[in-house]
């Protein structure tokens, strides 16, 4: 039985997309075997993380909404070219970033419907264990539905004014539509701030579980985008922190 699992922040600049990619990359390699859609369409980039540059996605998510072609095709194994050892897998569906087919999104939209149709449809044909949905910021219908078939959200905030308040929406939107799970990270937090301060003042203010409150980490922004850092530096305090927050994510052994 699958795990989705919808990554999300109420802004962008908040490090989703990244923390998305790291707990693929800790999920694959401890023998699942993981899908990850880019549903920010309108602004993808999580592509970069796992290597590809725009000119190299020759298949994406663009086209399943849009051309009718199936959800299984348009999904990249990216496993071996980040050393990732069967049975671990991972999947990746890139958004399109091509102009055309970003301005066509801002234009026309799309089904939303077809979109939660197709998450199904991914777990079922690649077998996956865990599906990671890398939504685009703040809340709408494709975000909203998201939310409705996933067994847990992960909001990931920074600790500052803007990032509290739209935080506390989307948890109390969450808590409506009666999502199982709902976890915070707290990510980019400054030095000097006491984690367990952060995590309590968090908890209090929503009534959400902090899975981990992830520090400004300068060897990840030295990374910048040019890879995965949970496979780049396994022992880093930073990599124990994301096997933390998947362990929060998945409850039932392999």
């Amino acid at each position: 039985m699958a795990t989705i699992v919808s990554v999300h922040s109420f802004r962008g600049g908040t490090g989703k997309s990244n923390t998305t990619a790291n707990l693929a990359a800790v999920f694959a390699t401890q023998g699942r075997r993981v899908g990850v859609i880019d549903t920010d369409i309108q602004s993808p980039g999580i592509h970069v993380l796992f290597g590809l540059a725009g000119e190299d996605v020759e298949a994406s998510l663009n086209d399943f909404l849009w051309h009718g072609r199936p959800i299984g095709e348009v999904a990249q194994d990216v496993s071996v070219a980040h050393g990732i050892a069967p049975p671990g897998r991972i999947h990746l569906i890139p958004s399109s970033m091509k102009p055309g087919e970003i301005a066509r999104v801002l234009r026309e939209g799309y089904d939303a419907q077809r979109l939660t149709e197709g998450f199904r449809q991914l777990v079922d044909e690649l077998a996956l264990d865990v599906l990671l949905i890398d939504t685009h910021p703040g809340l709408n219908e494709e975000t909203l539905l998201s939310l409705v078939i996933s067994d847990a959200l992960l909001i990931v905030m920074r600790p500052d004014r803007q990032d509290y308040e739209g935080t506390g929406i989307t948890a109390r939107v969450a808590q409506e539509l009666q999502v199982p799970k709902i976890q915070i990270v707290v990510n980019k937090t400054p030095e000097g701030f006491d984690p367990a301060a952060v995590a309590k003042r968090v908890e209090d203010a929503y009534g959400c579980t902090v899975a981990a409150v992830l520090p400004h980490s300068d060897d990840l922004m030295r990374l910048a985008s040019e890879g995965i850092f949970a496979l780049r530096h396994p022992q880093h305090e930073l990599t124990d922190l994301y096997r933390t927050v998947a362990a929060s994510l998945i409850s039932a052994p392999l």
